[in-house]
């Protein structure tokens, strides 16, 4: 059966009231949370972008959810100090938190003043931080040398049981590759069609474990604030690769997506005032095979959104 979450969106609410939100979450039905771990948001009009590994010790320490993290190793962050941070997590909470871990966006990592490598060098180093990850969780003394330097690293803290570590994709190629270390699959809405595709070609390439999906989403009592809310916080939010790995700053999002069209946010935004319209759609991804949905309402004010999703939508997709 399908279960029901809340993303928590760092880059756009700041992180106590991220932590209240969360908290209200699960009091009005949902089931779990995910978040990604950002330096910098996608835009100024965002404006926030909280260190998510702290935020992560208190929001599992206050709720009874499960958690996942979007995390990028490798650049910004050394595998090792990636593994240390799993596993304490891991160790404080056993069997409620899981990462993903993918090969970045240079709006975050660019901080280091290090060159921003090729997508295929990026996918190598990814695949070297997974290796080392895993090895360390296991409790292994870790040495590499390749993309990433380790030199003896051993984790003190081993957690029983270990994370998964799950693989976020958003091509068809991408879902293929994660399935070859991957416990488990995490995506974003797209069309039916296209994640169907996605489905399929991680389960070919014989990967295993969950699949998740993070909808992005905005609901409000009438329709033309659902997409006054949709463009005004998500238009620099449309742009696939190469744009959205390689620009780096927020200032530049806002600049290329000056004149995106709502019409443009609708394609990757499911917008819509019609609650019976939104339980269609999460209906239809369910569908598909996913079994963790994640849901996030692109909105800076998620009260309304989460009484109403907790109350007319959640409950009848757990029924059904």
């Amino acid at each position: 059966m399908t279960r029901y979450g809340f993303h928590a969106s760092h880059e756009q609410i700041a992180p106590r009231q991220l932590l209240t939100d969360v908290q209200h979450a699960e009091q009005a039905g949902f089931e779990m949370a995910m978040c990604s771990d950002h330096f910098s948001p996608w835009s100024r009009r965002q404006g926030h972008s909280a260190f998510a590994w702290s935020w992560l010790g208190a929001a599992l320490a206050t709720t009874d959810l499960t958690f996942g993290a979007v995390n990028a190793p490798g650049q910004r962050y050394h595998p090792a100090v990636v593994a240390q941070a799993v596993a304490t997590l891991g160790s404080m909470f056993p069997g409620r938190f899981w990462v993903a871990l993918g090969s970045g966006e240079a709006s975050n990592e660019h901080i280091t003043g290090d060159g921003w490598p090729r997508k295929e060098v990026r996918t190598r180093r990814l695949e070297e931080c997974v290796d080392v990850i895993r090895r360390l969780l296991d409790g292994e003394e870790v040495s590499h040398d390749g993309l990433v330097t380790v030199d003896r690293a051993r984790l003190w803290e081993v957690p029983e049981p270990r994370p998964r570590l799950v693989g976020p994709a958003v091509s068809l190629g991408s879902a293929s590759r994660v399935a070859a270390w991957s416990e488990g699959m995490v995506t974003v809405n797209q069309p039916t069609d296209q994640l169907r595709r996605m489905v399929a070609a991680h389960r070919e390439a014989g990967g295993k474990g969950p699949l998740a999906l993070q909808v992005h989403l905005s609901w409000a009592p009438t329709e033309s604030e659902a997409e006054q809310v949709a463009h005004e916080q998500w238009r620099s939010n449309v742009f696939g690769a190469p744009v959205s790995w390689d620009l780096e700053t927020a200032e530049a999002f806002d600049t290329v997506s000056a004149d995106v069209t709502v019409e443009k946010v609708r394609s990757v935004v499911d917008v819509s005032a019609d609650l019976g319209w939104h339980r269609e759609r999460l209906a239809a991804y369910a569908d598909l095979g996913f079994d963790e949905i994640y849901l996030h309402h692109v909105g800076q004010s998620q009260e309304r959104f989460i009484d109403a999703f907790g109350e007319h939508v959640i409950p009848q997709l757990k029924g059904a």
